[in-house]
């Protein structure tokens, strides 16, 4: 018998953790730069204004079916200041609670006019904004009965680094049974869009969503 006690024998696996697995050696990031380090994009990254707008396809097309929303907010650190020039990526399902990918085998109806993904930079003072279509739920455990409450994903991307969020809607009915507000106990109202009313002409309204990134304090981010 061993005398490093008892040892437990690899079982099978998809790989996808050597993959993750560093080849290279790691070096430690020396603590006084670590406090800087935010997902950052390039200037020059080649994002068009019309990718924030996902109503439409593209300029001219016909618009999205169901209620047009806007989303906006604010990155910032733990200390309130602005994360600028940040690449932020959303996307949601269709006004039926559809997403466009192949994978969403809900058979629920797809919008010709909606693929329900876009994308943005912060700007100098890490303000971002969206315009999108309200976005639908859907029964996620048809076995169990449990239905997904209406949200939009949120990904902040910069260099290697990626985190992702979603936004909920107060009093949506399904919100008490989702896994993910689960998770978050008393710091879900921190990922609840607040509602405002916007003077964009032919938005149903708007939803602020500011977004923390470290501290104590921070949104509620998926593991990825």
């Amino acid at each position: 018998m061993s005398n490093m006690g008892r040892q437990i024998e690899i079982g099978p696996t998809d790989n996808t953790s050597n993959e993750r697995t560093p080849r290279s050696r790691l070096h430690l990031i020396p603590e006084a730069a670590r406090a800087s380090f935010a997902p950052y994009a390039p200037y020059n990254y080649g994002i068009a204004p019309s990718e924030s707008d996902m109503t439409r396809i593209a300029a001219g097309r016909p618009r999205a079916q169901g209620d047009p929303i806007k989303v906006t907010g604010k990155l910032m650190d733990q200390f309130g200041r602005p994360i600028r020039n940040s690449l932020i990526e959303m996307w949601n399902a269709n006004k039926h609670g559809r997403y466009t990918h192949i994978e969403d085998h809900s058979g629920l109806p797809l919008d010709p006019n909606f693929l329900g993904i876009g994308r943005t930079l912060s700007d100098d003072e890490g303000n971002y904004e969206f315009w999108t279509i309200r976005p639908g739920e859907y029964l996620a455990r048809p076995d169990i009965g449990r239905y997904r409450p209406k949200h939009i994903h949120m990904s902040i991307r910069g260099g290697s680094s990626r985190m992702i969020t979603q936004m909920y809607f107060a009093g949506d009915p399904h919100n008490d049974t989702d896994p993910m507000r689960i998770l978050m106990g008393d710091n879900f109202d921190k990922n609840i869009g607040q509602e405002f009313a916007t003077p964009d002409e032919g938005f149903d309204c708007g939803y602020k969503f500011d977004i923390v990134i470290g501290g104590k304090n921070p949104t509620f981010f998926e593991t990825t």
